[in-house]
This record gives structure tokens, C-alpha cells and sequence, in this order.
């Protein structure tokens, strides 16, 4: 696959050092250990499998490949649940503390005793999936009323399995950005709050929570690689760039100089990190075409940009088959982890690499060779989509008739 023409190294990254002090208003340690506190409490917590792609790192002549596999996380099926739900805690105890002049730890918050003041508090939040089904999730533990709103992209499947957490699902008309502007303005007019996972000017405490739930994956990471040799290249999947954007600064701030080099890979129809990074400004995208449905977003969250125009060295685009065609080689068992389930956004990262390390000269611009150690992070499992079932039957059927 060509991709020299959707492929753009970053003249404003800085060069490797130390953790930009300036940043940690966007992100700091402290933020993070609170996260990891309180999650780490959760019911259900453990950390998710850092799977070992051996097979695709021989194919790709480099020293190996690590694949962080969301599928499992709290069987939400997405890392999404560290940032919705952790976001929908820090709001609800904030307005506990607000009213009674006290900070409640998360286990007291799901006790009768402060029910009274859960059950006044109303979240909202626009989404594509993962992130709704996390608040719902959050607030259903938590005792808040949920409205999620879903723009006409979202599959029946995908709003089902938000219902199923208690939420009330509003569909509407138009795509990702009409449904942020929907339900922007229907919590105005109700007193409800968002809860989103990307920043613009006026709103940036929330989605700072999320990221600070994210970065629970990447303490994960650093723990699992204690002793072991770092990653040297990281491919990660865009959106709005909030994912993107707490792994870079946590091994920013965690690694210093030897954070791995930051490659932001993004649907080319949906590319808007790629837009703004060319634009040396944060910049926006209309068309919104892809089936990778978590990242069809046209706005970058403004936190995420501030992390990533000095941290994130490259940024590239890939059109869709090669993230389904990594969809079913994982499904395969074809890069020697066994059978990996993942969703059409978890391969976006992965199918950056593969095509990356195809072009020579994309490969020598990346410094990719025997010596690389590439991260991943697989965000999603099973989407529930029409084309997601099909893959899973088409494999099913081939690995049959090859028994």
C-alpha cells in the first residue's frame, strides 16, 4: 500500500528529553496515581494482556511487537472504561463534596447513604460506543441518571449495548460532531453535565479525568515491561486524540528521553490530527467516512493536541481494508498470539505499522529496523457490527475447511 502521500513527520516535535513541565496542567503524575488509586479499587479490575506478536515482528524484520489488548477491560469490551466511567466518579464526588463539605472515598459513594444525591445527578455524553457504554456503565454503578446520544452512524447493536447499562439512548440525525453539539445543548437547557472525552476552550476539567483514567493501560504497560526493554516506536490510533495523547505523555513523564517515538495513525477519511499537525494549528475535518466508527471524529480534543504537536513525532493515514484485513489476521491467529479479538478501530495503530514498515523509505524516516520494539494498543473487542460478524463467520468457516 502506498502511503507517502498520507504520511507527515512533525516539524514541531521536540527533540527526546525530559517531560515538558509546561504540560502538567494537561497531564502530571499526580492526576494519574489518583486514577490508578481509585480504579485499581473497582470490582472486577485486573490489568489486561500484553500480548507478544512475534510472528508479525519476523515478518516485519524488527526486534518485536507488543499488542496492549483492551477486548476484556471490566467486559465493556474497550479501555473506554477507564476514562467514562472514572470521569463519571470525580463529577459525582465533587458535587458530594460541594454539598456536604466532605470528600467521599468510591466505595462510600455506592452506599445508601448518599444515593439521594446520586440520583439528582444526570450525566450526558455523545459517543460512538465505547465511551457511552462506559459512562452508562459508570453511572449505573454510581446510581446517576444517563442520556446518551448517538448520531446515524452508530449501529442498532452498538446503542443496544449502551441501553443495557441504564441509559436512555437519543439518536440523532448527522454524524459524531452533531451529536456533541445535540447533547451540549440539551444539558444547557436541563442542567444535566457532559461527560466527553474530548477538550475545547471552557471545557477541559472533564475530559482531563478521562485521560486520567486512560493512563491506568500505560501504568499497566510500564509495569508488565519492568526489566524488559522498552518500546522504541509507538503506533496509535487518533479519534479526538485523548487515548493518544495519555499514553504519550505517561511515557513522557515516565521515560524521558527514551519515550518511544510516537507515530498517530488515523482513518484517511477521518484524519484530523494529520489535518492539524500539517496546519501547525489545531484544525478541523468534515468528511467522516470510515468503518473505523471510534475514530470518526472530525474535531482533536484541544488537551490532547497540547500533548501532541511537541510530542508525537509522525502522523499518517490508512484507508480502511488494511484495518479490517488486521481485524481478520488477528482473528487468525496469523501474528502469533493466537486468536486475538479485536474490533475496526483496535487495528487502526497495526495496520499503520504493517504498511509503514512496507515502504522503505517511510521505514528509514521512522527508524524502523532490527533493533525496533513497536507498542500497540488494541482499544476494542468485538464491535457487534454487521461487518464485524461477518469477518468472525468468514474466519470460522476457513479455519473449518483448513482442519
Amino acid at each position: 500500500m502506498a502511503v507517502s502521500s498520507n504520511f507527515f513527520q512533525n516539524p514541531g516535535a521536540v527533540p527526546p528529553g525530559p517531560y515538558d513541565v509546561s504540560l502538567d496542567t494537561v497531564f502530571n503524575r499526580e492526576g494519574a496515581r489518583q486514577a490508578q488509586a481509585v480504579i485499581g479499587d473497582w470490582q472486577g479490575y485486573q490489568p489486561t494482556p500484553l500480548r507478544s506478536l512475534d510472528r508479525l515482528a519476523a515478518q516485519l524484520q524488527i526486534a518485536g511487537v507488543l499488542y496492549k489488548d483492551e477486548a476484556g477491560r471490566f467486559g465493556l469490551g474497550s479501555f473506554k472504561a477507564l476514562g467514562g466511567a472514572y470521569a463519571v466518579y470525580r463529577l459525582l464526588a465533587d458535587r458530594v463534596c460541594d454539598q456536604l463539605g466532605q470528600v467521599v472515598p468510591f466505595q462510600d459513594l455506592l452506599t445508601d447513604q448518599y444515593q439521594a444525591i446520586s440520583r439528582r445527578f444526570t450525566v450526558a455524553s455523545a459517543t460512538a460506543g465505547n465511551h457511552g457504554r462506559a459512562v452508562a456503565w459508570g453511572a449505573q454503578m454510581l446510581g446517576c441518571r444517563c442520556m446518551i446520544y448517538v448520531h446515524a452512524g452508530v449501529s442498532a447493536a452498538r446503542a443496544a449495548a449502551i441501553a443495557q447499562y441504564g441509559a436512555t439512548i437519543v439518536r440523532v440525525k448527522g454524524n459524531y460532531d452533531d451529536s456533541v453539539e445535540r447533547a451540549a445543548a440539551d444539558a444547557r437547557a436541563n442542567g444535566w453535565t457532559v461527560v466527553s472525552d474530548t477538550s475545547y476552550p471552557g471545557y477541559t476539567d472533564i475530559p482531563k479525568y478521562v485521560m486520567q483514567g486512560y493512563t491506568v493501560m500505560v501504568e499497566e504497560i510500564v509495569s508488565a515491561l519492568a526489566n524488559k526493554p522498552r518500546p522504541t516506536h509507538m503506533f496509535l490510533q487518533g479519534g479526538v486524540g485523548g487515548m493518544a495523547a495519555a499514553v504519550c505523555a505517561y511515557l513522557w513523564d515516565s521515560w524521558g528521553r527514551h519515550k518511544p517515538r510516537c507515530v498517530i495513525v488515523e482513518p484517511e477519511h477521518a484524519a484530523c490530527l494529520l489535518h492539524s499537525a500539517r496546519r501547525g494549528r489545531l484544525s478541523a475535518v468534515r468528511a467522516l467516512d470510515t468503518v473505523m466508527s471510534g475514530l470518526a471524529c472530525g474535531v482533536p480534543s484541544l488537551l490532547a493536541w497540547q500533548i501532541l504537536a511537541p510530542g508525537a513525532e509522525f502522523y499518517m493515514s490508512i484507508p480502511d481494508r488494511p484495518a479490517l484485513d488486521a481485524v481478520a489476521a488477528l482473528a487468525r491467529g496469523d501474528y502469533g498470539a493466537g486468536c486475538v479479538v479485536a474490533g475496526e478501530s483496535a487495528t487502526a495503530g497495526l495496520a499503520g505499522l504493517i504498511a509503514a514498515a512496507g515502504g522503505s523509505e517511510i521505514r528509514n524516516q521512522l527508524g524502523l529496523n532490527a533493533d525496533s520494539r513497536v507498542l500497540l494498543i488494541g482499544t476494542e473487542g468485538d464491535t457487534g457490527s454487521e461487518r464485524h460478524r461477518q469477518l468472525a463467520a468468514d474466519e470460522k468457516k476457513a479455519l473449518g475447511s483448513a482442519s
